[in-house]
């Protein structure tokens, strides 16, 4: 197993390869195409903007090699905004497209009296599934750490592995597809159950 951690300039590298490395993983860190070459799992953090992130990524040639890759069905865990990116658009970039893999929008935050955006902090997730495949031995509300003003919502429900409420929106805070989890926490962030939740995802 080798797993790429994917750099297009502005994501939390050091914290996603800490707890990769508390799992006892080196991982490759991957700025163009050619680092994933002998990849077999496929890490996506993410820190800053849809738009900006869609950007870099082109111009490190990343883009066609990470629609590829989801494409191809291996291994992927996406993070933040290596969750975002995946759905078709962002209210927070219009106009700028993103990866298309899940069919959906990603929308802000209901504006909402004494409602603090970001929705930074600890919040609990609700798993559609818990006690099975990457939610084994998390319980049935887990807690994690977020830090987001913007949230996905896939056209499809039955892509949603867990929910997560935060003023007037319920929303997917992580969706599953074979071989791929994407999360809106930061699980690197998120202690003992968000190391958890990537070990249940490297299959260990």
């Amino acid at each position: 197993m080798k797993v790429a951690l994917i750099d297009y300039g502005a994501g939390n590298l050091r914290s996603v390869a800490n707890a990769l490395h508390a799992l006892d993983f080196e991982p490759e860190i991957a700025a163009s195409p050619e680092n994933l070459t002998e990849a077999t799992h496929l890490v996506l953090p993410g820190v800053g903007s849809f738009g900006d992130c869609m950007a870099q990524l082109e111009n490190r040639r990343l883009l066609t090699a990470i629609h590829d890759w989801l494409a191809a069905g291996k291994p992927y865990l996406g993070i933040c905004l290596g969750y975002q990116i995946l759905f078709e658009s962002s209210e927070e970039t219009p106009g700028v497209a993103g990866l298309g893999i899940v069919p959906g929008v990603v929308r802000r935050f209901t504006q909402t009296p004494g409602l603090k955006i970001p929705h930074m902090g600890w919040n609990s997730a609700l798993p559609r599934n818990p006690e099975s495949g990457n939610w084994a031995g998390l319980g049935s509300e887990p807690y994690f750490y977020f830090v987001h003003s913007y949230f996905p919502v896939p056209d499809n429900p039955a892509v949603i592995a867990a929910e997560t409420s935060y003023g007037a929106d319920s929303f997917a805070a992580a969706i599953e597809l074979p071989n791929l989890l994407a999360c809106q926490f930061h699980p690197e962030k998120s202690q003992d159950a968000g190391i958890r939740l990537i070990r249940n995802f490297l299959g260990l």
